[in-house]
């Protein structure tokens, strides 16, 4: 738990500032957080629900800065596991509270996104480990066009999103193939794109959620 992991192209040693820009960018995760905590309370759509989702996706910021400074196994579970939480509750809240999907379906929905992640997880050297995160790009994807087609509040923001994810995965892609012309690389990119991402998906959840309540 404590061996030392080095995965990115910024890190070049194994001090606890070896990334700095790639730690000091998880900033944005939590502006994020802070911009959909407003939101909701400013929609007045707070729930039990949303405000683990504005916590877990604090927590994400968090546990990816312990990762990019302490490097090790114990601070990649803190980084994976809060991303892998959002995700899935989510997914729940978005088929149980907007699209109306029953316990059943909604419950289906999650058994064969997670088996995919599972399934995708096998091959953590497939484009920079970024293979790991297609489900979860399909799911938006998914997500996206029945927002779009069935005229949600704020009818593309779901979409928009799965866009910003797609650079996003590319930037994580690429970042170790870079190192030779850019020893910066470009994860603290993915970053910047997915805690702007994050923050869209839960925009269109909260205005529908809104909706909903009154």
């Amino acid at each position: 738990m404590f061996e030392a992991i080095d995965l990115y192209c910024e890190r070049l040693g194994a001090g606890f500032w070896a990334e700095p820009v790639n730690a000091l960018t998880n900033l944005f995760f939590l502006g994020a957080a802070w911009l959909a905590w407003r939101r909701a309370r400013r929609l007045k759509a707070g729930s039990p629900g949303v405000w683990l989702l504005v916590g877990l996706l604090f927590s994400i910021g968090v546990g990816s800065f312990l990762f990019h400074t302490f490097a090790t196994r114990w601070a990649e579970l803190a980084d994976v596991l809060p991303i892998m939480l959002f995700q899935f509750t989510y997914v729940w809240l978005y088929c149980r509270e907007v699209a109306d999907i029953n316990i059943t379906g909604t419950m289906s929905i999650l058994l064969v996104y997670f088996a995919a992640s599972m399934f995708a997880g096998r091959f953590p050297d497939a484009m920079n480990g970024s293979l790991g995160y297609a489900p979860s790009l399909v799911v938006l994807l998914g997500l996206g066009v029945y927002h779009a087609v069935t005229r949600r509040k704020e009818r593309l923001v779901l979409m928009i999103a799965a866009g910003v994810f797609l650079v996003s995965l590319t930037f994580r892609t690429m970042d170790n193939a870079i190192c030779p012309c850019f020893p910066l690389g470009t994860h603290f990119l993915w970053h910047i794109c997915n805690a702007t991402m994050l923050y869209l998906v839960l925009h269109g959840f909260l205005a529908n959620r809104s909706i909903r309540i009154r």
